[in-house]
């Protein structure tokens, strides 16, 4: 009797932390300067980390300095028992301005264009559908492409959480000292503002 319990509950326990390891995902988005996107994806119920990163490109170990055919992305992890891939890909795309193939908001240039890399068919499938089903929504042409994942390179510590940050505001050229520095970047942006004029009430903005 005891040996047969024994048995049951080492098969209860290893059932028990597969789903949990299924339970885990990842999910990798550009949309723009990645302080903003890790900012409102740590928000989110269900997503256990957003990491700042480069992907996309050929180059290796890219920096900030020099990430030339990257773009700035992050890399979500999720329990997707609480939210699921293609919901965490909505939000994405409610997040940013779809319409803008030539970066985001005060950023410019291709390392700060948006973009969805799904790393499996099952991904792959659910990000086309959320951009069609965006699509409809909004009447227009969604230029937000999903491509093929490539490398995710993590990026340098001090980008990590950078919004949490009271009063720095990393340059190209090296820091500048600004209070509430996160804050002032995003709204002198005007992100959260171009948010809600193309998606209305759908906008995501945590």
């Amino acid at each position: 009797m005891f040996r047969t319990t024994a048995i049951t509950a080492g098969f209860l326990m290893l059932s028990l932390g597969t789903a949990a390891q299924a339970a885990t995902e990842t999910a990798i988005v550009a949309g723009g300067c990645f302080w903003c996107v890790e900012a409102d994806f740590e928000k989110v119920p269900g997503v256990k980390s957003v990491v700042s990163g480069y992907t996309g490109g050929d180059r290796a170990n890219p920096t900030y300095q020099n990430h030339d055919g990257h773009f700035e992305a992050v890399e979500i992890t999720f329990d997707n028992a609480t939210i699921s891939y293609a919901d965490l890909v909505a939000k994405f795309l409610r997040s940013v301005d779809v319409t803008d193939d030539g970066g985001q908001f005060c950023d410019r240039g291709p390392a700060y264009r948006t973009a969805i890399f799904p790393t499996d068919a099952v991904q792959t499938a659910a990000a086309e559908q959320a951009v069609a089903e965006g699509e409809a929504v909004l009447g227009a042409t969604i230029v937000t492409p999903v491509l093929a994942a490539k490398t995710f390179w993590v990026a340098e510590d001090y980008h990590q959480d950078y919004y949490k940050s009271s009063d720095i505001i990393l340059t190209r050229a090296g820091p500048k000292q600004k209070k509430n520095a996160y804050a002032f970047y995003r709204e002198s942006c005007g992100r959260d503002a171009r948010v809600r004029e193309i998606w209305g009430e759908q906008a995501f903005l945590p």
